[in-house]
C-alpha cells in the first residue's frame, strides 16, 4: 500500500518521499487508519517493522492544522536512546511539516534542564520523554499539559519491565481526560494489558506477527566452551572483511571492555557502549557507528531495543540473552525493513536450555555451524534445565512445611 492511500497532508507526503519511504509496512497499514480516525489503539509489533512512523505520521498529520500553542503530543519511552531516535525521526519529518519537538531524558546538564523546562512551559508541540525525567519536572509544578491531545506509549512492555508502571500513572494524572491514547508494545503480557485497561478508552487492537526475526535475517549458532568464544569472534570478523558494520551483544558491562580490548588488537575501529558511559559519550559512539567510522560496536542490551541503525551486516550474540524476547530484539538490529543480514549466536553449555526456549519462541530450529578446526571441538547440544535454578523442596512435603513446623515449636 502506498502512503498516498492514507490521504495524508501534502507536506507529510513530501517528507515521506524525501526520506525514501515507498510502501507502508504491515503495522503502518493496520495502525495509521484508526489513528487518523481518532481511535485509541493498542498495537503489537516487533522492532524494525516501522512502528515509529506508524504513530508519528498520523499524529503529525492531525496536528499540522492546530493553531493552539503548547504541548499537544506526549510520547513516553523507556530509554534515552529511544527518546533521541524518535525525536530525530520527528525532526526529519518536521523539516517539511513545521513541527516542534524535544527529547527529555536524564543524564544531561543544567543547560539541558533549562531547555526542557522552557519547552514544557512555553510549549514544544511534541515531547518525547522518559518517565523518570519527566516526573522530576512535573513535581516542580510548572509543566503545562492542558493542551495535550495525544498520548503515546512506545515499548510499553520494556517500560513496565523497568518498573515505570506507577510513574506512568502519575504522569497521566496530569493530562486531560479527553485525549487519544496509543500503546505500542513488542509483547503483550498481562501487565501491559492491565495498563491498557487503565489508560485506553475502547481501544482497537492490531497485531503483526511478533517474536520472530525478520525474513531477511540469516541465523546460525555455534556451540562453544567459554574459552572458545573470543577466538571464534576474532575469526568471524577476520574472515568476513565485507561486513562493514558489526554489532556484538554481550550480557555484562565487564565483558564489553574485555571484548573491545581484544578486538582492537586486530580491528582498531572497535568501540564499546554501555550504561557506564555518559549520555553525550554514548551519543557520539552511536554517531560514529551509524556513519561507518566505527566498524565494530560491542554493546549490552541497552541497544537491543529502539535504536534505528540501518545497514548492520552482522549481529553476534556473544552471550545468549536471558529473555527469549530479547533475542528477537537483538537480531532485529540487522535486516531492517527489507534489507538482509546475518545473526550468529555463541552458545555455551549453560546457555543451551535458554536457547532451546528461544527456538521454541521463534518456532524454528537454527543451524549449528561447525567450529573452525583450529579451535577444536565444542560441546554437544544438550538443552537441559540448569540444576542451579531448580527449587529444592523436602520430599513429599508442601512448600512452607518446615516453617509451619518451626512456628508450632
Amino acid at each position: 500500500m502506498k502512503f498516498e492511500a492514507f490521504q495524508l497532508n501534502e507536506q507529510l507526503l513530501e517528507a515521506i518521499s524525501y526520506m525514501g519511504f515507498e510502501e507502508a509496512s504491515p503495522i503502518q497499514q493496520l495502525a495509521i487508519p484508526p489513528i487518523l480516525e481518532g481511535k485509541d489503539l493498542i498495537a503489537c509489533a516487533q522492532t524494525g517493522t516501522g512502528k515509529t512512523a506508524a504513530f508519528i505520521l498520523p499524529v503529525i498529520n492531525q496536528t499540522i492544522a492546530l493553531e493552539s500553542e503548547g504541548v499537544h503530543t506526549l510520547i513516553l519511552v523507556p530509554t534515552r536512546e529511544l527518546a533521541v531516535q524518535i525525536d530525530q525521526e520527528i525532526q526529519g519529518i518536521g523539516y517539511f511539516a513545521d513541527v516542534d519537538t524535544i527529547a527529555i531524558y536524564g543524564g544531561g546538564n543544567g543547560t539541558d534542564w533549562d531547555l526542557e523546562k522552557k519547552a514544557l512551559t512555553k510549549g514544544s508541540g511534541i515531547v518525547v520523554a522518559t518517565p523518570g525525567r519527566l516526573l522530576a519536572h512535573l513535581k516542580l509544578g510548572y509543566v503545562n499539559f492542558s493542551q495535550v491531545k495525544n498520548l503515546i506509549l512506545d515499548e510499553a512492555d520494556r517500560m513496565l519491565d523497568i518498573g515505570f508502571f506507577d510513574d506512568i500513572i502519575k504522569i497521566i494524572s496530569h493530562l486531560p481526560k479527553k485525549r487519544q491514547s496509543l500503546m505500542f508494545s513488542a509483547t503483550m503480557p498481562g501487565k501491559v494489558r492491565q495498563l491498557a485497561n487503565k489508560i485506553l478508552h475502547k481501544p482497537l487492537e492490531v497485531n503483526t506477527e511478533i517474536s520472530k526475526p525478520a525474513e531477511g535475517v540469516l541465523q546460525g549458532t555455534y556451540l562453544v566452551y567459554d574459552k572458545q568464544k573470543l577466538p571464534l569472534l576474532i575469526s568471524l570478523i577476520a574472515d568476513n572483511p565485507e561486513y562493514e558494520s558489526i554489532l556484538v551483544f554481550t550480557s555484562t558491562k565487564k565483558n564489553v571492555n574485555t571484548i573491545v580490548n581484544q578486538l582492537k588488537k586486530k580491528e582498531p575501529s572497535t568501540e564499546g557502549i554501555s550504561s557506564d558511559l555518559e549520555q553525550n559519550e554514548r551519543e557520539n559512539v552511536l554517531l560514529r557507528f551509524k556513519s561507518k567510522k566505527t566498524r565494530i560496536l560491542v554493546a549490552t542490551d541497552v541497544l537491543s531495543r529502539g535504536i534505528d541503525i540501518k545497514d548492520i551486516h552482522l549481529v553476534v550474540n556473544y552471550d545468549v540473552p536471558g529473555d527469549a524476547e530479547d533475542y528477537v530484539h537483538r537480531v532485529g538490529r540487522t535486516a531492517r525493513a527489507k534489507s538482509t543480514g546475518v545473526a550468529l549466536t555463541l552458545i555455551n553449555e549453560q546457555d543451551m536450555y535458554k536457547f532451546h526456549r528461544i527456538e521454541q519462541l521463534i518456532e524454528r530450529e537454527l543451524i549449528r555451524i561447525p567450529l573452525p578446526k583450529e579451535l577444536g571441538d565444542g560441546p554437544q547440544w544438550s538443552p537441559k534445565p540448569d540444576k542451579k535454578f531448580r527449587k529444592k523442596r523436602p520430599s513429599g512435603r508442601k512448600p512452607g512445611y518446615q516453617n509451619q513446623k518451626r512456628r508450632k515449636k
